[in-house]
């Protein structure tokens, strides 16, 4: 049984995705290095703006169940669209994690790992595109 179910519509990478709620509804367009006008966002900016957001979570649920302060960390994901070399497309993930200067870089390096098995967007990509953890 899921705690939460988020709904989301969309009809191509040309027009909008809409929640169900309302809450978000933007405008999607090809981006320019696509061929597109760069007009709106891509499911490839959506998916980095998901990932960064759960696994900053992730890293301060970890975090605070060490008693160590991170409030002050931030994630950048990149997320690349590659050929695939049989037709079609896939993914890989560079997560940029930047780090309070206070800790430790074997402590930072222990909280990304432990976030990055925490995390439900690494949990459901794991195996499946390469994910490249950064700690900065």
């Amino acid at each position: 049984m899921s705690l939460y179910t988020a709904i989301a519509t969309a009809a191509g990478r040309d027009g909008r995705a809409v929640t169900s709620d309302g809450k978000l509804d933007v405008a999607l367009a090809l981006p320019k290095e696509l061929g597109g006008d760069g007009g709106g966002t891509n499911p490839e900016q959506l998916f980095a703006a998901g990932y960064a957001a759960c696994f900053a979570s992730a890293l301060q649920l970890v975090a605070g169940k060490k008693k160590i302060d991170a409030s002050d960390a931030s994630v950048t994901a990149e997320v690349g669209l590659n050929p695939d070399g049989a037709g079609g497309f896939r993914l890989d993930v560079t997560l940029r994690v930047e780090l309070p200067d206070a800790l430790s870089p074997e402590v930072g390096r222990e909280l990304v790992e432990t976030a990055h098995r925490v995390c439900p967007y690494s949990n459901a990509t794991r195996g499946n595109i390469p994910v490249n953890l950064v700690v900065e």
